[in-house]
Parts: C-alpha cells; structure tokens; sequence
C-alpha cells in the first residue's frame, strides 16, 4: 500500500553535491549563438565581459555533472534545503481522483521561490573574481529578491530594473529588496539611454522582461567592477536549478513512487528545468510526460516561432535560437510578472521542438481559480507564475478520475502569493480579466 504521508523530508547531508548537466542528454547540440552585426557563431568568451568566468564555462559544459562548491551547498543548507516533498492527500480527495499528487516546496525559501538555488551560485562566483556589484533585471519580483539576498550574504551591492507593471502590481516585493540591501527602480527607467528613450517615446510603458534586461545589461556594460546576473533561460542557470529534481527523485524513492508526470511553469525555463532536468537525465524515467506551462498572454512556447532572436528588447544580447514572439512583443498586463517573457530557454525550446516536453498555455482567470481551489485544501496561496503548474496538475488529476488511471503527478510548488494579493482580490471581485494577446505567428507547436 502508498504511503499517505503527506510531508516527505530529506537530511541536510542529503542536499545534492552535483548539478544535472543536460546538455549531453540532448539529441543534438544546440546552435551555437550568433553574433548580431555579422551572423556568425561566437564563443563563450565573448559572454565574459558580463558573466562571471565559471558561468560561462557552466554555460557550454558537456559534463553530466558539475560538482556544487561546498561554501554554495552550505548557504543551500542555512537557506533551506533540502526542501520538502508535499504529497496533496486533501486537494486529491477533493478531486475524488486516483491520481496521487507531489507538490516541491520551493516557496518555503526565503525569498519565496526557487531563485535562491542560481542567485547564490552565481554571486558566490563573481566574489570570487572580484566582482564588486551585480545589475539584473526582475519581473515579478522573485528573482530579484533572491539577488538581493544572494548579493548580501557575499557581500555584493545588488542594482534590480523591475518591470514597472509589476512593481506597481507588488510594491511589497520592492521593500523586500531594499530590506536586504538592494537598489531597485522600475523599469523602462531614467537610469540607462535605452530607459530614457522609451520612457519619451512611450510614457508610462508598463515594462517587459527584455527591456529589463537591456537595461540591466546596459548598466552593466558601463559601471566599472559590475557584471550581470541572469534568472532563467541559459543553461548555467537552468543548471543551478537542477538541485529541486534531485531532491524529488529521491523523495520519491523513499516512498517507491515513480511519476507519470512532471509539471513546471515556464517563463524563461528555470523552475520546469530544475525539476524535470534530472528526470530527463536519467533513463530510468524516459517515459514520463514532461509538461511546461505558460499564460495565453504571453504563449512563446504555443505560439511562438523557434527561430533566432535577441534575448532582451534592445538587440544587445547574441541572438539564440529559442521559441520566441519577437524582442519587441510587451505582454499584457498579467499577474503572473515572472512569465511575461518574449522566448524560452534554449535546451527547452529544443526538447519541444523534439517532442520531449509537451507546452500548456492557460488563461489567468482559470490559473488563479486552480490556485484558490488548492489553497482551500491544501492551505497554501500559490504564486500566479507557479498556480499554473497547479491548474495543470489538477487538470490531469481530473482526466485521472474519468479514465480511472492511478497516475503520479509531481510538480514544483517554485514560489508562494504573500505579495500577490491584488491579483487575488481582484479574483474575488470579479475584476480579473483573460488577457489575450492578438496579432501573434501561426502556432509553430500545438498546444
């Protein structure tokens, strides 16, 4: 008989000595970027003027592994890992399903997301090398707390451009910043060229992600001993994140479950990656299906083109080929900030494209409803970017129920909705919109 524990611990020795290398698990090598002015494929060389050394290395690794510094895996422990394994025994009576239900407790970190597992590495290796200060971009808010967190236990001054829509939506994610030291300003913003001229050309633009990052990077560029640090979408970063998949397979084995499916959301890509990466990895589980979900609004994986494109709004970033709705696409206005990303990561882009990952596109009133009906049972408000790995997990515990199929669904619970009460006020009030976008390309993957 399953266990019905309902909160499956690891010990502190138990938290991952390695990252999960996908690269080598690929079917093919990914194209290389290219360099923008002459369309030819550069090295990862040319990334050292604004990324720490060793992440550019992590960046083209072929390694299975990359071995986790041992002063990175002791901020992980004071930080909270390893993390629990949640199985939802209330919500899957509520759905009267056979299906068994695993949610990944990322929202108990600190900054409360999975962020924390890159921020830390990734400052850690730029105080290595002297960096002094880090610039980087935030949508929603929960990857630049992490790097404010990150930039202080290292000793760092941290800079955060926060898409303006949501530092207004969540003027609470920006005390938490400041709190821990970080300068934050909303963003298009009056601190860079690129801010200035849109904020002239578009006053009170709501902000995007790849503005954000021209920004950052801008900043960056010209402020002597700063570099910039990156949430998502690259593979170093997706790297960092693979410590969450590791923790859940060997929470599962303490219990003998094998899943049949693994669910994230996907703005950029970091959060799906870190739980399902390790899976993906290791053969034992190459039948399970890999789903990655993403808002209407904003459907690069659904409706996007897998083509090269720039990664930020300004065309500074070597394009790389990715599932993208163009640089110059702006979002609706949805709650769910941290998913409000013109492409996805590259490794992703290319396992849809191969048919390995299968990409959901939900509207937000559906998402948000998904996450009230969870935390009625299961007593935790989901962030709006993570309530779509809920709503897709309650979707195929329903299809379990009808089918009779005893599935084992897992997803990665990556971050908590203390700051995203307007989103669920307006719920709650009938006030909360569909959004979505028009004008976009044919659907290059069906959804």
């Amino acid at each position: 008989m399953i266990s019905r524990t309902t909160r499956i611990l690891l010990d502190l020795e138990d938290v991952p000595k390695h990252f999960v290398n996908v690269l080598p698990h690929l079917e093919e090598p990914l194209a290389p970027p290219l360099d923008p002015s002459t369309g030819e494929p550069i090295g990862p060389e040319a990334l050292t003027a604004i990324f720490p050394v060793e992440c550019v290395k992590q960046e083209v690794a072929q390694e299975p592994r990359i071995p986790i510094p041992d002063e990175v895996r002791e901020a992980y422990m004071q930080f909270g890992r390893p993390t629990p394994l949640q199985r939802a025994v209330r919500l899957e009576a509520a759905l009267k399903t056979p299906a068994r239900i695993y949610y990944k407790r990322e929202d108990l970190s600190p900054t409360g997301s999975h962020k924390l597992n890159t921020a830390l590495v990734q400052t850690f290796y730029a105080r290595n090398e002297g960096v002094k200060r880090y610039a980087t971009e935030t949508g929603a808010g929960q990857w630049g707390s992490a790097v404010a967190l990150a930039c202080s236990y290292f000793g760092l001054q941290a800079m955060i451009y926060m898409v303006r829509i949501s530092y207004e939506q969540k003027a609470a994610r920006a005390v938490l910043m400041r709190a821990y030291g970080a300068e934050i300003v909303p963003s298009p913003s009056d601190r860079t060229e690129f801010g200035r001229k849109l904020n002239k050309e578009h006053p009170g633009h709501p902000g995007s992600l790849g503005i954000a990052i021209s920004e950052a990077l801008e900043d960056a560029v010209n402020t002597p001993d700063t570099k910039y640090t990156l949430g998502s979408v690259l593979n170093h970063v997706l790297l960092h994140q693979t410590v969450i998949g590791q923790e859940t397979m060997a929470q599962l084995a303490q219990v003998e479950e094998t899943p049949d499916a693994v669910i994230g959301c996907i703005g950029g890509g970091s959060n799906f990656a870190g739980i399902a990466y390790p899976f993906l990895a290791d053969k034992k589980f190459k039948d399970i299906e890999l789903l990655g979900v993403e808002p209407i609004a904003c459907p690069s994986m659904t409706r996007g083109e897998f083509r090269y494109d720039f990664g930020d709004t300004a065309g500074m970033t070597p394009k790389i080929k990715m599932y993208t709705l163009g640089k110059d696409f702006t979002p609706p206005k949805i709650h769910a900030g941290g998913l409000r990303y013109h492409g996805v990561a590259p490794s992703i882009s290319a396992l849809i494209a191969s048919g390995r990952v299968r990409p959901i596109a939900y509207d937000q009133v559906s998402v948000l409803e998904s996450a009230l009906f969870f935390a009625k049972h299961e007593g935790i408000i989901p962030a709006p970017e993570t309530a779509h790995a809920v709503k897709a997990a309650i979707d195929l515990a329903r299809n379990a129920k009808e089918t009779s199929e005893e599935k084992v669904i897992v997803f990665n619970l990556s971050g908590h909705g203390h700051f995203d009460m307007a989103a669920y006020q307006a719920l709650m009030a009938g006030q909360l919109e569909s959004d979505v976008p028009i004008d976009l390309p044919t659907p290059s993957v069906a959804a």
